[in-house]
């Protein structure tokens, strides 16, 4: 009997980790499209983007001379990255049920065109685009933003 209560103790506790372990790599949206060198790094290491990756909290998408990407977030937001450019991704939620919706990118550098997603939609005060200069609050759907 001791030893079906240890074993039990045991995998509630390795589940609990992995639960705590998966929540914190949560995905926030895909690389929809990739051309030239595109990278993404993380707290952890830079890799090489392709199509179908996905993107998390705190990773940073780099584009290199005559390169570009696109992003799909999860509320439906389309990022174009244009070459040289830097975006960083914040805080992101979309859980519309628990009233949980937040959009926060950091535009380091270069050119990037937004398509306005699901949050924009119903909490456009939720939605900040952070540049070295100044921060946007997005009131449309679409819009270009340079970084030199």
């Amino acid at each position: 009997m001791k030893i079906i209560i240890c074993i039990a103790i045991f995998t509630a506790l390795f589940l609990a980790g992995f639960k705590q372990c998966f929540a914190q790599t949560e995905s926030f949206g895909i690389i929809k499209s990739v051309s030239g060198d595109v990278f993404i790094s993380s707290t952890q290491n830079t890799i090489k983007a392709v199509p179908n990756m996905k993107i998390r909290k705190g990773d940073s998408i780099r584009t290199g001379d005559k390169s570009s990407a696109g992003v799909i977030f999860e509320d439906d937001t389309v990022v174009a990255l244009g070459p040289n450019s830097e975006m960083t991704i914040g805080n992101l939620a979309f859980k519309p049920l628990d009233h949980d919706l937040s959009f926060i990118v950091k535009l380091l550098k270069g050119t990037f065109s937004f398509i306005t997603g699901q949050i924009a939609k119903l909490a456009p005060d939720k939605v900040k685009l952070e540049t070295p200069d100044a921060t946007l609050g997005v009131r449309g759907t679409k819009l270009i933003v340079e970084i030199n």
